[in-house]
């Protein structure tokens, strides 16, 4: 199917369901949850990044569980924000589009970073209980808790891997079938091109992490601001 085709064909769904501008703004409101995702995530795993100036066994026993507890909270939110924007993106934009293969993989993207990262965040809030000044402080020895400093090290970050193939997916959204607004598309080759070089070609696991939560406030903030009934997400 060709762009425009492809664009007349959603214009028709929307028509046949009465759209209008208001209608189709509205419409739009699912995507401030990938907004919250993005924020949730950057708190979670940047803003409550923890470096001990010691990283040693006997150097990680006095690191603040605050901080873990404050992130891997924030963190479990993002998750659940991210299985919301993509349950919306399925039921708003995939729907209109069945046979396309990149608006799956933008739902699919969001899935999978969500699983992984339940993990990531919740090593980190076991992190914060087991510390001193946790609720179950005591209950690992050092090295038991080095083991949880070194998941906490790349566990919040490689789970947005899924985020950033969603917006590898967006790029073919935006950039080729127009189904989003092509400088979108432009934009998601960002995130895309910086795990290409840092993961893939210098082994930085973690970048994801870096890229995939400012990824999320962009490209859904853009979403959920657009006015324009052009057939496009």
């Amino acid at each position: 199917m060709t762009t425009d085709t492809f664009t007349d064909a959603l214009d028709q769904k929307r028509a046949r369901a009465g759209s209008t501008d208001e209608a189709a703004a509205a419409s739009r409101r699912w995507a401030w949850w990938g907004v919250a995702a993005g924020i949730l995530g950057f708190v979670g795993t940047l803003v409550t990044l923890v470096n001990a100036d010691d990283p040693t066994v006997d150097g990680i026993t006095s690191l603040d569980p605050v901080t873990y507890h404050v992130g891997g909270s924030a963190g479990y939110l993002a998750v659940a924000a991210l299985l919301v924007t993509a349950a919306a993106w399925r039921a708003r934009v995939a729907r209109l589009i069945p046979a396309n293969i990149a608006a799956r993989v933008v739902a699919d993207g969001l899935t999978a970073s969500a699983g992984a990262l339940a993990l990531g965040y919740g090593w980190k809030l076991a992190m914060g209980l087991y510390l001193d000044g946790g609720l179950n402080e005591g209950q690992f020895d050092k090295n038991g808790l080095f083991v949880y400093y070194m998941l906490n090290d790349f566990g919040p970050f490689i789970g947005w891997l899924g985020v950033v193939v969603a917006a590898g997916a967006m790029v073919v959204l935006g950039v080729r079938q127009r189904v989003v607004p092509r400088w979108i598309g432009f934009v998601s080759v960002l995130p895309v091109l910086a795990v290409l070089v840092n993961g893939v070609g210098l082994g930085v696991a973690g970048f994801p992490g870096m890229v995939g939560p400012l990824w999320m406030i962009v490209t859904f903030g853009a979403l959920a601001l657009r006015r324009t009934t052009s057939g496009r997400a």
